[in-house]
This record gives structure tokens, C-alpha cells and sequence, in this order.
């Protein structure tokens, strides 16, 4: 197999981790929200969102997450002039991140299968935000491959932050007063 080969295979499996890393935090609020209805809907919600938790980790962000390391090794191992690039530096410490957001969430997955619901699901939203920015920071860092731009890109970052979690707040509001509506 060539570079190109593994760059392609690595780019699918990042796809698809982070296709993951999106849904997950997703399922978690959903989840978090079945604890408050009524039983036995209750029951019924938490254990269909515990079946679907399980499967997206073990079958979908795991495997893919440890397929798009292995290409991106191979990738270094191909053309280790990469590991010189102030770039790549920063791109490797952000993946480093991004396994410790994955294992994060793993930890996150285990809790609530085990009936621990420490996170509001307002907090598991803005925590769903987290995958957004390390892919936001990680494609501009490898599209840019400078440091001095991608200086101006963190800056853009967090601005994109702030109106991501300003955005969180506003539906937020707007579903509580749409509730408040509703008991009305």
C-alpha cells in the first residue's frame, strides 16, 4: 500500500470516529433525559439507549479510532520527515486530546449504564461541542500546515466556541419557555 492508500483509509476511519464522537454525547443527553420520565417509559428509554450506547462505542468509534491510528502511524512511517513539522507536533498533540475526549466519553458511557447520571443534559450538550472543536482545530492545522496561521485559526476557534455554546443557551431557553408554554 502507498501513502495515498493509507491517507485515504485514514481519512474514512477518522470520519467515521468522528461520526461517533458526535452521536455518543448525543445519545447521552437523550439518555439522561429517559431518567426523568415516568415509568415505565423510563425502563424502556434507558434500556434502548444503553443497547444503542454499546453498540456505537464497541462497533463503531473503538474500531475506528484504533483503524485511523494505525493509517496515521503508517502515514509517519512512510514520510517521517512529517514529525518535524511544527504542524504535525500540534496535530499529534490534538489527537492525544481527542483520545482522552474518547476515553471521556467511554467513561461517561459506563456511568450512565450503571444508573450514575453526574452530567445534566445540558452539560453532555455543551460536552458534544468538545468533538466539534477538536475537528474545527485538527482540519485547519492540516489544510494550513502553519503555525502562524493557525495562530489566527485558534482565534477563529474560539470565537466558533463561544458562539457554539451562546447557540447551546439560546435553544436551551427556547425549549424551556416552549415547555413552560406547554404546562400553561
Amino acid at each position: 500500500m502507498t501513502y495515498l492508500h493509507f491517507k485515504a483509509l485514514h481519512i474514512i476511519f477518522v470520519v467515521s470516529w468522528f461520526a461517533g464522537l458526535f452521536y455518543m454525547p448525543r445519545l447521552f443527553v437523550y439518555h439522561t433525559e429517559a431518567n426523568e420520565k415516568p415509568s415505565p417509559e423510563r425502563e424502556i428509554l434507558i434500556a434502548q439507549f444503553t443497547k444503542m450506547e454499546k453498540l456505537l462505542f464497541n462497533a463503531i468509534m473503538t474500531p475506528a479510532c484504533w483503524l485511523a491510528l494505525l493509517c496515521g502511524t503508517a502515514m509517519l512511517y512512510i514520510t517521517p520527515a512529517w514529525l518535524d513539522q511544527d504542524w504535525m507536533k500540534l496535530k499529534l498533540v490534538f489527537v492525544l486530546g481527542l483520545l482522552a475526549y474518547h476515553s471521556v466519553t467511554r467513561k461517561i458511557l459506563l456511568e450512565l449504564r450503571a444508573g450514575k447520571f453526574r452530567f445534566s443534559s445540558f452539560q453532555l450538550r455543551l460536552f458534544n461541542e468538545i468533538a466539534t472543536i477538536f475537528l474545527f482545530s485538527i482540519v485547519f492545522l492540516v489544510v494550513l500546515k502553519n503555525t502562524v496561521d493557525w495562530l489566527w485559526g485558534v482565534l477563529g476557534l474560539i470565537a466558533f466556541a463561544i458562539v457554539i455554546m451562546t447557540a447551546v443557551r439560546i435553544v436551551k431557553r427556547m425549549r424551556e419557555k416552549k415547555a413552560g408554554q406547554h404546562l400553561e
